[in-house]
């Protein structure tokens, strides 16, 4: 039995090529392709290509060419379903088995396309009959013309709620599978099913190969929400898929800068003006499915946002998504729109030159992150600084990848000491002893311990938690760098987070409030396992009746002695992975946590 087109498709989609073929030729990078000698001839030079954009490799030597699958089936001797097995269990997959279910479900799934794709020819012949008038001046309106219309396949749902349902049951097709894939509804009381599309432009979704899987659709008058899009369907994902991606796919590989806009209508516009490869999320902020999707066809995508504080904060919470994800060589870049203009209503006004001009204008994603932040703190006083430089130390350590992580911990460090430089005073003083100046700011003889020096990791974070629950008016910084760390425990796990819940849902609480709340929510075993004079004793800034300017500083210097512990830990794995394997890699990574010791080392 053949494999389901979706399993292989899931399959291609969760390996990259150059990665199967470099395990077995030699390949170098060649702008946004791969090279190396054909194994399929003898050649000196090399005429072999492997394109991860385009997913196959291709040969101009000897005409070799395909995807990860015939590669492995001509390079390494094997059948179909032994390439299949073995890609499958590189990429973490189950090759289906083949049992009749399976197999008519299978078919099943290919009639639900043949569905799909009537119902998007019914649409298009209705906007093009008289029930779609008001339909094509709504799309003259917006300035697009037949062709247009005909490229992106667009359609017309008539208010009529059987017209659609009646025409598909004539091409033989079901009612229960029209409801299943979303173009129907059927009421709770039995009647019969109704359109779930009426009296909307209708905006075809297709899969990255181009079948068209859902539909999106704009009301054009009366009661109902502005847009909709099908339900999630065994065809269709509403978070894993982009709209415009096919199309997208294939500019990419040509060249052309891929740009994620906000709806439909940004998309057809941007492709109109020359921006083959826009593509939109559906109606939905950008998932982490749809950012690594993204990433399979362009490395660095162009975000678009609105430039007022609304597009702001989208493109925090987007990079905020991003961030945890982030690779070697991926990323995004963010752009904003002048304000109060949107990429259809900048191109219509001002022509293509001007949505260049913003996409040629976009940011680092690490940049909006820093200037959001550097928003947050009042950077007047040292204390905001030092907020705004412990907020940013907890956003890198929020990356996954540890090399990207020490880079962007010191693309912030240096964004910081440029914002607010600072150089240490010269030592003045009396010479002693052998020429030996001798200063006047300290006595000879060992350092005075720092507050928070002898802080264990695990009694670090307990302290910090204590603070945020003695004086609720840090919670937003603490939680800044305390949140996404993990704590000793189940109970004091619970206990954080309670703490959250309750502070972003009440941030106006004074400490006994709070305390209370979380007893009531069965955490009081929790908070008197914390709140103890041993705590205190060790860390005076946690107890109750602590200045908050003493708490601040206090909070910051373990908060910074517990951080050089990690990064010592750290860098003593780095030297052991080093030793254990001298790579690029590993030496670069061991130099960043090397460079950030010193330099938290000349902060003290």
């Amino acid at each position: 039995m053949p494999l389901p087109p979706n399993f292989l498709d899931e399959l291609r989609s969760r390996i990259t090529l150059s990665e199967v073929v470099g395990r077995r030729v030699r390949l170098v990078r060649s702008n946004r392709e791969w090279k190396g000698l054909c194994p399929f001839h003898k050649e000196k030079s090399p005429s072999f290509t492997v394109s991860d954009q385009k997913g196959f490799y291709h040969c101009f030597g000897c005409g070799a060419h395909g995807d990860a699958i015939s590669f492995l089936t001509r390079h390494d001797n094997l059948s179909f379903i032994e390439a299949v097995e073995q890609l499958a269990s590189q990429a973490g997959l189950e090759v289906p088995k083949a049992t009749p279910d399976e197999h008519a479900r299978f078919e099943r799934q290919k009639s639900l396309y043949d569905l799909t794709e009537a119902a998007c020819r019914f649409f298009e012949s209705q906007l093009a009959a008289p029930p779609g008038a008001a339909a094509r001046s709504y799309l003259a309106g917006r300035g697009l013309d037949e062709g247009t219309i005909a490229r992106f396949r667009l359609g017309f749902a008539p208010a009529d709620a059987q017209a659609m349902i009646a025409a598909l049951r004539r091409q033989g097709f079901d009612e229960a599978d029209m409801v299943e894939v979303g173009l129907a509804r059927r009421p709770e009381d039995g009647r019969a099913p109704y359109a779930f599309f009426r009296n909307r432009v209708i905006f075809p979704v297709t899969d990255r190969r181009g079948r068209v899987l859902a539909f999106g659709a704009r009301l054009l008058d009366g009661d109902g929400p502005k847009y909709v899009n099908s339900p999630d369907s065994p065809l269709f994902q509403k978070g894993r898929l982009l709209y415009g991606l096919a199309r997208a796919r294939l500019a990419a590989s040509q060249g052309h800068a891929v740009i994620v806009a906000e709806g439909y209508m940004d998309v057809i516009a941007l492709v109109s003006s020359g921006f083959e490869a826009a593509v939109a999320p559906l109606g939905t902020a950008l998932t982490e499915a749809q950012i690594e999707e993204l990433w399979k066809i362009a490395p660095v995508p162009v975000l678009c946002f609105d430039g007022d504080d609304a597009g702001r904060r989208a493109a925090v919470r987007a990079a905020d998504r991003i961030l945890p994800l982030l690779r070697p060589d991926h990323s995004a870049r963010v752009a904003f729109l002048p304000q109060g203009e949107d990429p259809d209503s900048l191109i219509r006004a001002g022509g293509a030159g001007a949505m260049r001009a913003v996409v040629e204008a976009a940011v680092p994603l690490a940049d909006v992150l820093f200037d959001h932040q550097a928003g947050v703190h009042d950077l007047s006083t040292p204390e905001g600084r030092a907020g705004l430089k412990a907020a940013l130390d907890g956003l890198a350590r929020r990356i996954g990848d540890r090399t990207v992580q020490e880079f962007y911990r010191r693309h912030f460090r240096e964004k910081v000491e440029a914002a607010f430089p600072w150089r240490r005073a010269p030592q003045v003083g009396r010479l002693g002893r052998g020429g030996r100046r001798e200063s006047f700011d300290r006595a000879p003889g060992p350092r005075p311990r720092r507050p928070g020096a002898l802080l264990e990791g695990p009694f670090a974070l307990q302290v910090l938690l204590a603070v945020v629950i003695n004086h609720p008016e840090t919670f937003e910084e603490i939680f800044e760098v305390l949140g996404p760390l993990p704590m000793p425990d189940r109970g004091l796990e619970g206990l954080k987070q309670a703490v959250v819940t309750i502070l972003t849902r009440e941030s106006g609480l004074d400490s006994p409030a709070l305390r209370r709340h979380l007893s009531e929510a069965g955490h009081r075993e929790a908070l008197d396992r914390l709140l103890i004079e041993r705590l205190y004793s060790r860390a005076q800034c946690a107890r109750p009746d602590t200045p908050l300017d003493h708490v601040r500083s206090g909070w910051r210097e373990i908060w910074r002695q517990y951080d050089l512990g990690r990064v010592q830990q750290d860098m003593k794995a780095a030297t052991r992975a080093l030793e254990q394997e001298t790579s690029e890699a590993n030496l670069a990574r061991l130099k960043a946590l090397r460079l950030q010791v010193e330099r938290d080392g000349e902060e003290d």
